[in-house]
This record gives C-alpha cells, structure tokens and sequence, in this order.
C-alpha cells in the first residue's frame, strides 16, 4: 500500500514541477490536483459519517475543472487552427511552383513552423496532463470511499472537448511533413566542421516540448491506473524530429 502512495504523490510534485519548468503561463489551467486531494482528505477521514457538504464540494470542483480545461483548450486549439492556416499559406507562396521568397524569409517560415509544432505538442500535452490527474484523483476517490465515480465521470470525460484531439494531432503530423519538406537535408544540415547549422526561432519552446514529452512519458510508464478508463492514448510527435532538436537543453531530462 505504502509504494501506492508514493506513487500517487509522485504524480502531484511532478505535475507541479512540469507546469513550472515548461508552462509558468497556464499554471492556473491545469488541474488543481492539491484541492481536490485536501477534499478528499476530508471525506475519507469522514468516511463513516455523513459528509454531504465535502462531497458536493468535490464534484462540484471536478466539474468545475473540466469546464476550465474545456474552455482552455478550445480557444487554444481555435489559435493554432487559423496561425496553421495562415502558415500553410505562407509556405504555398515561398516553396509552391512560384515561389520566390527570400532566403530570409524562409528561414522565419522555418521558424515560425518550429515554433507552431512545439505549442501545438504542447497543448496535446495539457490534454493529456489534466486526464492523467483526473483519472487518479477519481480512482483514489473510490478506493478511500468506497464509492462509484470514477467509471461515470471517465465516461463523461472521454466524450469532453479537452479529450479529443484527433484535430490537434492531425495538425502536429502535418506541421513535422512540411518540416521535412522545409528544411535543409540531413546533408546540408551540417558546416565543414560537421556542427549544426539549423537556426531556429524560439528555442525554449522546442526544449520545453521535449521536455514535457519525456516527463509526461515517464509519467505513463510508472502510472498504476493505465486502462481505457484511466489515461488516454499518448500521442507522441515523431521520436527523430524532437531528438534532432534536442541540442544543448538546459532543462533537464527526466
């Protein structure tokens, strides 16, 4: 029982320790996993008495969570439809049969599209996360109460905005082939002196994302819940494209 619980508190520190080393900015949209582990503290001390008032305020705080993440993630996603849009555009005009940009300037498309793929694996990620948490917090809800919520709201959650992201990872796939297409081959990636020669714009963007996918991986790996009815499938970008930017990350792996 007691490795459970170490597990289980694992999960808390890790989820802070990620939004605060990759995502300060959405700190306030993830799950407040520490409130609703303090309700459910309440309840399961009081297990054996009546505590409408704790359990109401735990539903209601999960309730009011997934609207959060709803919200969140529509009009993040809403974003990066119209700059994907826009970017496809862009590239149409600088690489399409008339294409004749600068060199300059597609090196900013380049940019740009780096850019656009990191907050787009990001915003999976965040998905994922808040998930992640719900389907603990939910199972450790039974568990200590011996109730039955966790199947019901699962259910619920697979059917949520936040959940589905069958367009998001579409959008992520199509943004790494136009990052083949784009970019210098592997042959004119590198200077005589056989160094990296790829310029990207913000770089912390693309060190965060591998970051987040390697915690949040770990986090999969070690998970006691893993089931259809606990965490949902984790779609990882291509495994050589986040690598190949993987140079020099001041932040470490775990």
């Amino acid at each position: 029982m007691l490795p459970r619980s170490k597990k289980t508190m694992k999960f808390g520190k890790r989820l802070k320790q990620q939004v605060d080393d990759t995502l300060p900015d959405w700190r306030d949209k993830f799950l407040s996993y520490k409130d609703l582990k303090k309700l459910l503290r309440l309840i399961s001390n009081n297990v054996d008495v009546i505590n409408n008032n704790a359990d109401a305020d735990f539903v209601c705080l999960l309730n009011s969570e997934i609207d959060k993440f709803n919200s969140f993630f529509v009009e993040q996603e809403e974003d990066l439809v119209i700059r994907h849009r826009e970017l496809r555009q862009r590239i149409l005009e600088s690489w399409g049969p008339r294409g004749n940009e600068m060199d300059d300037h597609k090196q900013e498309i380049r940019e740009d599209i780096v850019n656009l793929h990191g907050e787009m694996v990001l915003l999976l990620n965040y998905s994922n996360l808040n998930y992640t948490g719900l389907g603990k917090i939910l199972k450790k809800y039974d568990k200590r109460t011996g109730g039955l919520l966790r199947l019901p709201f699962i259910q619920s959650i697979l059917q949520q905005p936040f959940y589905k992201t069958d367009s998001l990872s579409k959008m992520i796939k199509d943004c790494e082939v136009s990052i083949d297409a784009i970019f210098p081959t592997p042959k004119q990636q590198f200077n005589n002196e056989n160094k990296p020669n790829i310029s990207v714009g913000s770089e912390g963007i693309f060190r965060n994302t591998v970051s987040a996918l390697l915690s949040l991986e770990e986090i999969r790996r070690r998970s006691s819940t893993y089931s259809h009815f606990s965490l949902p499938p984790l779609n990882l970008p291509d495994s050589d494209l986040i690598h190949s930017f993987q140079l020099n990350s001041p932040i470490p792996i775990l």
